[in-house]
């Protein structure tokens, strides 16, 4: 049986085009699908990452349309969907978030679109998932990726969902993929 799993759609520190380091912009699309995807396959939290604090006031004021607001009331499912959403300034605090509920620390997975030395592919983090008590916390970044620093930190970095080739996906895509190959029926 798979043990708590968690989400993280970071947004700093991630790569610029150029391969800076960055902060990207919350978008809407992002905060509802992710949660959508998420709350089907059983994660226990969606934790939305960036320090910048009008970010943050943004990604409450669409929780609070769907959950307390008009949008819950027309479409019920997305104020159950969003319910595991929250908004974090750090994945130190997401990590810390996790900590305190689980009572130990996350093993963190890490995902990119190019490939890795020592990547873990697919089937392998899916049987020690399976075979885990937990917890584990899925980071996705934005922009171009999490930045190297986050890379080098991970416990577990997954193979990219195409490896070799063409591979743009756009990050819900990439985590409504991934999660599927990691939790899914097949």
């Amino acid at each position: 049986m798979t043990g708590p799993i968690y989400l993280a759609l970071v947004h700093h520190p991630v790569r610029g085009r150029g391969g800076d380091e960055i902060t990207t912009s919350v978008t809407n699309l992002d905060v509802h699908d992710i949660a959508r995807t998420a709350r089907t396959y059983g994660i226990v939290r969606y934790y939305v990452v960036t320090p910048i604090t009008a970010q943050r006031d943004l990604v409450n004021h669409i929780l609070g349309y769907w959950r307390v607001g008009k949008g819950g009331e027309r479409v019920p499912e997305r104020t159950e969907a969003l319910s595991i959403v929250e908004d974090v300034d750090s994945i130190e605090a997401a990590i810390a978030a996790i900590t305190a509920r689980e009572g130990r620390a996350p093993r963190v997975v890490t995902t990119a679109a190019k490939e890795r030395a020592a990547a873990t592919s697919f089937d392998a983090l899916r049987a020690e998932l399976a075979a885990s008590d937990g917890p584990w916390l899925l980071m996705f970044g934005t922009g171009y990726g999490l930045a190297d620093r986050v890379l080098d930190r991970a416990d577990v970095h997954l193979a990219p969902v195409r490896p070799g080739g063409y591979n743009h996906l756009a990050v819900r895509s990439a985590v409504a993929i991934i999660i599927d190959r990691l939790l899914g029926d097949g």
